[in-house]
């Protein structure tokens, strides 16, 4: 790859726009690793976008695209080609009780804002750091709620630069999947149809999920959320524990002993000290309980 022709071709886009050559990974993830990406671009626009996503296409570089870096480990030899942050597109509006997001406004925000105008249905959604756009390509959930539940629209970018407008009967969701992650559609906007109802009966529940957060999560550390998905019939932190992992620590990195779901940063851990610990678990809990435990964390990048 020709960094310079690429950096003028990403320049004749937006001059403007934020573009970073050899781009540390881990300013932009939860859990503070990662090794550098080749260039690190920010579109200001959807337009800019698709632009940058068909010169990708046609000039055969691979791109890859990031939230805010709340449920993805990057590991630590980096990302080749364009990464594309979209944090940049965040508007969020309403139309009677549908919310209109898009893609990198932050799912908390989103949440809020359907508590001002007395909308239920993403109560669940208070504590979720994500962006829109994550938050739909992995169906994200919490106490008893989905996106799924609520997402009834949305507008993607494919691969080749070509946008297209799903419905519900195009999204294929499941526990912590969608059409979204399997066809590797860029969301670009999302629509969410909710219920009236009373501030104070929204406010209510988001307190309680607000409070079962800080109470059960390892919030004064960096970490990228849950781990691993639920084992079907099972608690991933609980068999963790039962294999008696809690608590074991590889480099930086560490099983938290206030919810095993979870791997903190308590030392400036690297992705490896990460991925490490996470293949422990694997092999232990397979060993243990002869049941195979899947990532929900998103791991990309090289070694």
């Amino acid at each position: 790859m020709d960094y310079f022709q690429v950096l003028m071709a990403l320049r004749d886009i937006n001059h403007n726009m934020y573009i970073g050559i050899s781009e540390p990974m881990a300013n932009h993830t939860f859990i503070q690793t990662g090794g550098k990406a080749d260039i690190y671009v920010k579109p200001e626009n959807e337009e800019e976008a698709k632009k940058i996503v068909k010169y990708a296409f046609n000039k055969k570089i691979p791109i890859t695209i990031i939230g805010n870096g709340s449920n993805v480990i990057i590991r630590d030899g980096g990302i080749r080609g364009i990464v594309m942050n979209l944090d940049n597109l965040n508007t969020i509006s309403v139309e009677e009780n549908k919310i209109i997001a898009q893609s990198g406004a932050s799912i908390i925000n989103v949440s809020q804002t359907a508590l001002s105008y007395q909308l239920s249905g993403l109560e669940f959604a208070c504590g979720i750091p994500g962006s829109v756009g994550g938050a739909i390509k992995m169906n994200a959930g919490a106490y008893g709620g989905e996106i799924s539940d609520v997402l009834v629209g949305a507008k993607v970018l494919t691969m080749t630069g070509d946008i297209l407008e799903l419905n519900k009967s195009n999204f294929q969701f499941g526990y912590r999947t969608s059409i979204f992650e399997k066809e590797n559609f860029i969301v670009l906007e999302a629509k969410f149809r909710l219920k009236k109802d009373k501030s104070i009966y929204i406010k209510e529940k988001m307190d309680v999920f607000t409070r079962l957060r800080q109470q059960k999560q390892p919030l004064e550390y960096p970490s990228c959320g849950s781990v691993f998905k639920r084992p079907p019939n099972h608690f991933a932190g609980k068999l963790i524990v039962d294999s008696g992992l809690q608590g074991v620590r590889i480099g930086g990195a560490e099983v938290s002993n206030k919810h095993a779901g979870f791997i903190v940063n308590v030392d400036n851990a690297t992705s490896s000290d990460y991925l490490t610990l996470i293949q422990i678990i694997k092999n232990t809990v397979k060993d243990k309980f002869s049941i195979e435990m899947e990532t929900e964390v998103q791991i990309i990048g090289e070694q």
